[in-house]
């Protein structure tokens, strides 16, 4: 009995305690604290934008010429510029077919033609013959009118015969058809050197003609250039217009890209033509851009069956570097926008939703006209919220009512390009791979020997390079 009741004090005991630590808690209800985010916030400051439409587009030439055979046969000269990439000059003699053919036809023309002129000569010598011979039987008819007259004179006073008058009479018929017939000769000669002027010049076509043909048979360059695409061999026999090969002009390029046509609208004047708005056409080279300047110059006429929007064409004032068919980008300057702001794409949402910052640091729902998306920047008209503050990167997690912690001038810096050093051994290899190199244009070797050569080289042309290296 005595150790139950002291096993029950015990139990007892350890139940009031755990009661007594349970009623001596103190129920302390903690106040929930705000999350509060650090963001991003750029200013709404009107300014004036000038928007940058962004293309890529294919280099060509605006003069080019196709080599061909005016007439057939086997080539016998070449020039020694006449291969791929030859450069040419105007007036060159690039190929020459064999003339033997043409030369016969233009002795044979020629020997016609003095043939045709001696028979002309000979023609003119018997009209000029014939009119001395009618100046002749005119003479010997006025003779034979006088003497009828005198016969006539005599009859009538009586001293003259009937018979006499008669035999005049006679005579002066045949006078008259002497003369008649010598005037038939006269028609005849003059018919004669017609005939004869009209062989002469049919016979000086035929020989120019000829001498055409044997023109023919030599292909000049009608303007400086280089040649591509080049299918004829000394030796090689070629057919009547066949190509022989393509004179491009290297200094008359041009660059074709294709825009929306809610782009193309954007680069209409107030006439509905087409502005002559700045180019900037960029080449990248193993790790060097190759920049040109140039400006809009016509658009196409039609759109072709298969695509859409406009093709458009574009005028370089210096081509220094490029080649027919590069692939290109083509940065085309619009018209200026004013009052706008130029913030990063990550601000604005699909229906043109910003978060704008308010008092307490509290953010609130604002919207925005997005008027233009280019990289990873849109051009923004923000009516009632010019100097107000917005988030730069918008998450899921913020919103209308949330308090945050704005962080002003970071984020819109650009990245400086990371630089090497190299050292000696790794930069001798870079410029012997660069000089030895023959699809690098000799304008873009030099600029990047001169940057091989400075203490330190952009990264991302030695990984370029490189990897070309080890390719």
């Amino acid at each position: 009995m005595a150790l139950t009741v002291g096993l029950l004090a015990v139990g007892a005991n350890t139940v009031y305690s755990a009661l007594q630590e349970r009623w001596s808690r103190e129920s302390v209800v903690r106040p929930a604290r705000e999350r509060v985010f650090s963001v991003n916030v750029v200013a709404l400051e009107p300014t004036t934008v000038t928007p940058v439409l962004t293309s890529f587009g294919e280099v060509r030439a605006r003069r080019t010429l196709d080599l061909r055979a005016p007439v057939g046969g086997t080539v016998v000269e070449l020039s020694p510029d006449f291969q791929e990439g030859g450069t040419v000059r105007k007036g060159q003699l690039l190929a020459r077919i064999d003339p033997a053919d043409a030369q016969t036809a233009v002795d044979v023309a020629r020997t016609d033609l003095v043939e045709a002129e001696a028979d002309l000569r000979e023609a003119r010598n018997a009209l000029a013959l014939a009119k001395d011979d009618l100046d002749a039987a005119q003479a010997q008819l006025d003779l034979r009118t006088r003497a009828l007259q005198r016969q006539q004179d005599l009859k009538e006073r009586g001293v003259g015969t009937e018979a006499t008058v008669e035999t005049a009479e006679l005579a002066e018929a045949a006078a008259k058809q002497a003369v008649l017939s010598r005037r038939q000769a006269i028609q005849q000669a003059e018919a004669q050197v017609n005939q004869s002027q009209t062989l002469i010049e049919r016979r000086r076509i035929n020989l120019t003609n000829a001498e055409r043909l044997l023109a023919d048979t030599e292909v000049f360059a009608a303007f400086d250039g280089r040649l591509s695409g080049v299918t004829a061999t000394q030796g090689g026999l070629v057919a009547n217009n066949e190509q022989l090969a393509e004179l491009i002009d290297p200094d008359a390029l041009e660059v074709s890209f294709r825009v929306s046509t809610a782009q193309y609208t954007r680069l209409l004047d107030e006439g509905g033509k087409l502005t002559s708005a700045p180019v900037t056409v960029t080449l990248a080279v193993l790790g060097t851009n190759l920049t040109f300047e140039g400006r809009l110059s016509r658009e196409s006429a039609a759109v072709t069956a298969g695509t859409t929007g406009r093709l458009l064409f574009a005028e370089l004032s210096d081509s220094a570097g490029l080649r027919p068919g590069d692939f290109v980008t083509v940065a085309i300057e619009e018209p200026a926008l004013e009052r706008v702001a130029l913030v990063p794409s990550t601000a604005v949402d699909a229906s043109g939703g910003v978060l704008v910052l308010g008092e307490d640091d509290r953010l609130e729902n604002g919207e925005v006209v997005v008027l233009r998306r280019q990289d990873d920047s849109v051009i923004v008209r923000a009516q009632g919220l010019q100097g107000r503050e917005i988030v730069a990167e918008r998450s899921q997690l913020l919103g209308a009512g949330i308090k945050v912690k704005p962080l002003r001038g970071n984020g819109a810096m650009p990245e400086e390009p990371q630089m090497l050093e190299l050292d000696d051994e790794r930069r001798a290899k870079l410029v012997a791979f660069v000089e030895a190199s023959a699809r690098i244009p000799e304008e873009v070797k030099t600029r990047m020997l001169a940057q091989l050569a400075e203490p330190q080289v952009p990264a991302d042309m030695v990984e370029r390079l490189e990897s070309r290296m080890g390719s």
